[in-house]
């Protein structure tokens, strides 16, 4: 397997383009089923889950065609016919969000067979909040060895939905399914992520009718069917945020362009408080540390949108390895999130996890060492580390990172990190 080496060091100076979102463009392919006409992402993400996800959709008869490079990417999505309505374990296990193929199939033909999915390893995610979702609007659901079978011969019918928490994964799915479900659905407690704000505003630019974008109830009045349409994906809110810690972390001056400073403001008000300087830009922010200055322990509680995202709670951990006094991080959306904690003492962090919190201390430096990724996120929480390490600093298993992260070298190495991706090392310590 690869793995990335890092001499630490080394600040950063430079500019980097944020690619488009992961967490929309892979709601977004499953929005292609929908309509038999063809539908044209662009600003799309190249990462590994983009491409399982297009493997998925041709298995089902949607032809997919890459176009571009080099972050002008494009993908046009034709779902002509579908040809199957059966997504095998092989396909769906590699990647949590190919599950939300279900929802679409079942609105468009009236029957699905899905395999339960896989994904990160980082706590229980149960798909119960999905299948209650479709069950409201009229499938009638089966759960056999691993499969869910979902029928609604008559079609999908809106109903009123309430869920018991807010969840990101089920807002999106249970919209992909009733836009094309007859009569009214309400969303009650939906998640308000901007990657579920863009998803409704691309069903909306195909003829869906859609209300209460960007709030926590959403009222969707279906339609019979849905037209193509080109749609650019959201920048990628939390790349933008990782390399805003990484440039904090390293020190230097970095420029985040293709993006918009809003989208991650629960982040940049911790990173100030710590004692990095954030200025939005017309295109995105610039992050500068001076190298010789060492910041401030700052505390951190993960909640969902608009508050301090889950997913760049190992980066901020990692910011705070070396920072000066202690933070508590805590943690409540993931119980598991903690696995990057080990991996980062490894590199002689301070760090003491207890029931749902971890105790950073700070120290006045890291040192490198061989470490491994255990999620997608912890994995750049690594990298980020090795950045300011004394020494080389290897981190294994980073299939983990290209999942999430396109060209982290590329765009890193541009700014003056000393990084390099090493191809077929094994992954042991």
């Amino acid at each position: 397997m690869d793995s990335i080496a890092i001499i630490g060091g080394s600040p950063l100076n430079g500019s980097i383009p944020i690619s488009g979102a992961k967490n929309s463009a892979l709601k977004l392919m499953a929005a292609s089923i929908l309509t038999d006409q063809p539908l044209r992402l662009t600003n799309m993400p190249r990462l590994a889950d983009t491409k399982f996800l297009g493997k998925l959709l041709r298995a089902l008869g949607v032809e997919v065609t890459e176009n571009g490079h080099g972050g002008e990417q494009e993908t046009l999505f034709h779902a002509a016919e579908i040809t199957s309505t059966f997504a095998p374990y092989d396909l769906v296990r590699q990647m949590r969000a190919s599950f939300n193929v279900l929802g679409p199939l079942l609105a468009r033909t009236g029957h699905a067979k899905v395999s339960l999915p896989g994904g990160c390893t980082i706590g229980a995610r149960p798909v119960d909040l999905h299948l209650d979702a479709l069950s409201r609007l009229g499938a009638a659901i089966e759960l056999e060895e691993g499969y869910v079978s979902a029928t609604a011969p008559k079609g999908l019918r809106g109903a009123e939905i309430e869920f018991p928490f807010v969840s990101v994964g089920a807002t999106e799915h249970a919209m992909l399914a009733a836009v094309l479900a007859e009569g009214t659905t309400v969303l009650r407690r939906a998640a308000m992520e901007p990657e579920i704000g863009d998803l409704a505003r691309c069903l909306t630019a195909m003829g869906a009718k859609i209300d209460g974008i960007d709030t926590d109830v959403l009222t969707i009045s279906g339609v019979s069917s849905l037209n193509g349409t080109d749609w650019s994906v959201i920048p990628d809110r939390i790349e933008m945020g990782s390399f805003a810690v990484a440039a904090a972390m390293a020190g230097g001056e970095v420029r985040l362009t293709k993006t918009r400073a809003d989208l991650m403001t629960a982040l940049t008000e911790k990173m100030v408080e710590a004692g990095v300087d954030i200025s939005p830009t017309g295109d995105g922010v610039v992050v500068r540390r001076d190298p010789g200055q060492r910041l401030k322990a700052v505390n951190v509680t993960t909640e969902v949108y608009p508050g301090f995202a889950t997913d760049l709670q190992a980066q901020f951990m990692t910011l705070m390895t070396t920072a000066e006094g202690e933070s508590v991080i805590r943690e409540n959306i993931f119980e598991n999130r903690f696995m990057h904690a080990p991996e980062l003492a490894r590199l002689g962090a301070d760090i003491h996890v207890g029931a749902g919190e971890a105790v950073v201390k700070g120290v006045p430096a890291l040192h490198g060492a061989p470490v491994m990724a255990t999620d997608l996120r912890a994995s750049v929480s690594l990298v980020i580390a090795g950045l300011v390490a004394e020494g080389e600093t290897t981190v294994g298993r980073v299939y983990h990172l290209d999942r999430g992260f396109e060209r982290l070298e590329e765009k890193l190495g541009a700014c003056g990190a000393r990084i390099r991706r090493i191809t077929g090392e094994a992954d042991e310590h």
